[in-house]
């Protein structure tokens, strides 16, 4: 099996990371789930993460064959549309976004806005085979974080972002709209069903007990260990831990920001006739208020 040089990029803002895979035959590379900057006190958007990016794809002879997204992020925007008007690199994503952008839509009461998935360059479907230089990938559609999850299979390495964490914090949310427990669990089979050695390179760390960054873990050490799957042997037990845990989270503070974003792409809004860009806040749309657990 092929062996990616992966070199992941911790962004502490978001606990997020976004990664570079390179084949070291071709200096041919893949950037995954890129992230963009922003400030939700001041409004301001930056580029600091992917530049970091940029510059250690400089640094290393690296040329970028593709920008991958996993899905549409609730948590932070994406540099997908800036590294693509960056290094001409085509953008792609899962097939199943189009349904995150159907139920989106209706929530950004966007009626003109497009839920073709034209917003890429790829839809990647179920299973469907590509390449990273020399080196084979394939997709693995893993929903249950969110109706269009997929995983990424880059040689020895999965990018499994918001599937699994590592192995002390267990496993994504489940609870967002177009969420299931039930279909996590059967996207984490998919993953574990890869062979032991296979590195799994996580999209979020949020260091338990405060311990440094980490990122990348094997499928055996997430089978050995992971908090959650270790309690869970059945689909039954594992959606009774996922949601009572999901219960108790507040809603990310940025997924009204950020999905509106990330839907189309990673593109900013178009600016208005003052020349500024503005977001859209749709208001009493989703749960997971503070009071909510009270009442």
């Amino acid at each position: 099996m092929s062996v990616p040089i992966v070199k992941g990029f911790f962004d502490p803002r978001t606990f997020s990371i976004q990664y570079v895979a390179a084949c070291p035959v071709t200096q041919l590379c893949a950037i995954i789930d890129p992230v963009l900057d922003f400030d939700e006190k001041s409004g301001a958007t930056g580029t600091v993460s992917a530049d970091a990016i940029l510059d250690y794809i400089e640094a290393e002879g690296l040329k970028v064959e593709w920008i991958l997204d996993t899905h549409p992020h609730a948590d932070h925007f994406s540099a997908a549309r800036y590294l693509k008007e960056r290094t001409g690199a085509p953008t792609a994503i899962g097939e199943k976004v189009i349904e995150v952008q159907k139920l989106w839509k209706g929530y950004y009461n966007w009626p003109s806005f497009p839920t073709d998935g034209s917003q890429w360059d790829k839809l990647f479907a179920e299973g469907e085979r590509f390449r990273v230089g020399e080196i084979d990938a394939h997709v693995l559609f893993s929903p249950g974080h969110t109706l269009a999850s997929i995983t990424y299979v880059i040689g020895d390495a999965a990018f499994v972002h918001d599937t699994l964490f590592m192995p002390d914090s267990g496993t994504a949310r489940a609870d967002f709209p177009g969420g299931s427990a039930s279909r996590l669990w059967n996207s984490i089979q998919g993953i574990l069903a890869l062979p032991d050695d296979t590195r799994v390179f996580v999209g979020h760390d949020y260091q338990p007990d405060g311990r440094e960054p980490m990122w990348e873990s094997t499928v055996a050490e997430q089978k050995r260990s992971n908090i959650h799957l270790s309690k869970a042997s059945t689909e039954a037990e594992f959606v009774a831990i996922r949601d009572a845990r999901d219960r108790t989270l507040p809603m990310p503070k940025l997924i009204l920001h950020s999905l509106q974003i990330n839907m189309s792409g990673g593109r900013l809004p178009e600016p208005e006739d003052n020349g500024r860009r503005y977001l859209k806040i749709p208001l009493d749309t989703l749960g997971g208020a503070p009071w909510d657990e009270a009442a």
